[in-house]
């Protein structure tokens, strides 16, 4: 029997990522806190710590945390938000391992300034083009998010970014997310030539996971096709879609997306208050449904693998589940080849 772990595609994400196995659990707010970063860094992973729009003295105190657990581990800043400049000041001073750009694509001052403490920046690419951008940047590494995932997505789907992105950019490590919860799905993409896999409605899931135990068991019973993206109404208010469950939190969403537009039409608001008062209702829902359980009028962000994850488990037991499924899934692709 061979084992993935022993072959140089799976190494690979290993070495660049300082873990036992090349798996990382994404950055979700309200739930991506210390504890599960650690679970997920005593387990073998990357976990990564979402700042979102926490406060700086939390922040630091997160981080402090996380140097002093002994894990490896990553900061996930959105590039949106208020609080944005001062978590990367505070992410460089910090020296943390690794950073991870999201939200929108970071400018190449920033990535260089993060770079310049000796931390390894990870960015997310949706093009080929923005590929192209982030690694004349000086990106160490490629996230390929699809519109599968949970939470603000991209418009193209896991199965073409691979083709458009990951087939072309073979000297960079590249790591992909969306609609993965299986360790057969992980080694097939293994084959294909990831250095990684980013994981999230699976961690959030987690008996470490800091989300209300309705929060969890509505996941558990969800199916995949309950997990729809929100539209923009019109292009005058650009919105990010936002993948979640269907509940009255997305209609209130889509009532908001209404009134907002109203008041740009009527030159109440500006454009950039509009968003930001989108941005600050997400933040606000998620809260909801995460921390006080409200799963009717939360935001219940999850990636359609939400209809392929039925269980509550250990991060311990869903990486060892992964990692074996891995094992299985590769060595019946190598049996096939050598028939």
């Amino acid at each position: 029997m061979k084992n993935i772990e022993n072959f140089s595609f799976w190494k690979r994400g290993i070495e660049f990522l300082d873990t036992k196995y090349p798996i990382i659990s994404g950055a979700m707010t309200w739930i991506s806190d210390s504890r599960l970063v650690i679970s997920v860094g005593k387990a073998g992973g990357l976990g990564v710590l979402a700042a979102g729009n926490m406060p700086v003295d939390l922040f630091e105190k997160e981080i402090d945390v996380l140097k002093n657990s002994k894990v490896n581990y990553a900061v996930n800043l959105i590039t949106i938000a208020p609080n944005y400049m001062n978590h990367l000041k505070l992410a460089v001073e910090k020296k943390v391992p690794f950073i991870v750009f999201a939200g929108s694509f970071p400018r190449k001052s920033e990535v260089e300034m993060a770079k310049s403490s000796g931390t390894k920046v990870m960015c997310f690419a949706s093009t080929e083009s923005i590929a192209e951008r982030m690694i004349s940047y000086g990106t160490d590494a490629l996230i390929l998010e699809g519109s599968e995932a949970g939470g603000h997505i991209g418009h193209v789907s896991t199965i073409v970014l691979l083709q458009q992105v990951l087939f072309n950019f073979p000297n960079i490590p590249i790591f992909v997310a969306g609609g993965i919860a299986t360790g057969k799905m992980i080694a097939h993409l293994f084959l294909m030539g990831v250095s990684g896999v980013q994981m999230g409605t699976i961690f959030a899931m987690s008996e470490e996971s800091p989300a209300h135990e309705k929060f969890k068991t509505r996941f558990k019973k969800a199916r995949a096709r309950e997990a729809f993206a929100t539209p923009q109404y019109d292009s005058s208010l650009p919105v990010v879609a936002v993948r979640a469950l269907k509940n009255k939190g997305m209609d209130n969403f889509g009532n908001l997306q209404l009134e907002l537009l109203r008041k740009l039409n009527s030159g109440d608001i500006s454009r950039i208050d509009a968003q930001y008062e989108v941005e600050k209702y997400w933040v606000g829902a998620l809260r909801k449904a995460v921390v006080d359980g409200n799963i009717e009028e939360g935001s219940l962000m999850a990636g359609q693998s939400v209809g392929l994850v039925d269980e509550i488990k250990s991060v311990k037991d869903i990486i060892k589940d992964l990692v074996a499924g891995s094992n299985k899934a590769f060595n019946e692709a190598y049996d096939l080849l050598n028939t």
